[in-house]
């Protein structure tokens, strides 16, 4: 009986240090550095964008994929998922290519439309998931806003900033 007890209370232990772990840990900044377009037509894009992820925590991220959704000028741009494993070390960052598909006739047409100092940069949101190797913590939300010069969207090659 008291064997019992005293598992019952270390997995206890365990799950509220756990538990402890996800209310602390920050989510990580997740933006765009360049865009590469790789195939295109009428109806569907395929991309490479390259994204740096910054992780603000004090421990190493193992990501074992990502999940990210963009929106261009406040409209759906594209979406794309990565099974790609890397590790974000601590209050460090990593940079991975991934593929994402666009559908981005309305973007495209809300952005060919804008003022002319609007057309020289577009508004980006990123949000979406880490899947993470994190004990009981296994995915990371986040959720980032920026700017990318209009340049560099179908653009053959890429562009770091």
């Amino acid at each position: 009986m008291t064997a019992r007890v005293i598992a019952a209370a270390s997995l206890l232990l365990v799950l509220a240090g756990c538990a402890s772990l996800g209310s602390r840990l920050e989510s990580p900044r997740v933006s765009v550095v360049g865009i590469r377009a790789l195939k295109a037509d009428l109806f569907e894009q395929r991309l490479e964008v390259r994204l740096r992820v910054e992780n603000p925590n004090a421990l190493d991220i193992p990501v074992r994929g990502l999940d990210v959704n963009v929106e261009l000028a406040d409209e759906p741009f594209a979406q794309g998922t990565s099974a790609r494993e890397f590790t974000v070390p601590a209050h460090g960052e990593a940079e991975l290519d991934m593929l994402v598909t666009a559908h981005a006739a309305t973007a495209l047409l809300r952005i060919a439309t804008a003022g002319r100092e609007e057309r020289e940069q577009v508004g980006y949101r990123l949000s979406g998931k880490l899947s993470t190797r994190l004990g009981l913590l296994r995915s990371i939300p986040f959720e980032e806003t920026g700017t990318l010069p209009l340049g560099d969207l179908g653009s053959k090659k890429r562009r770091a900033e």
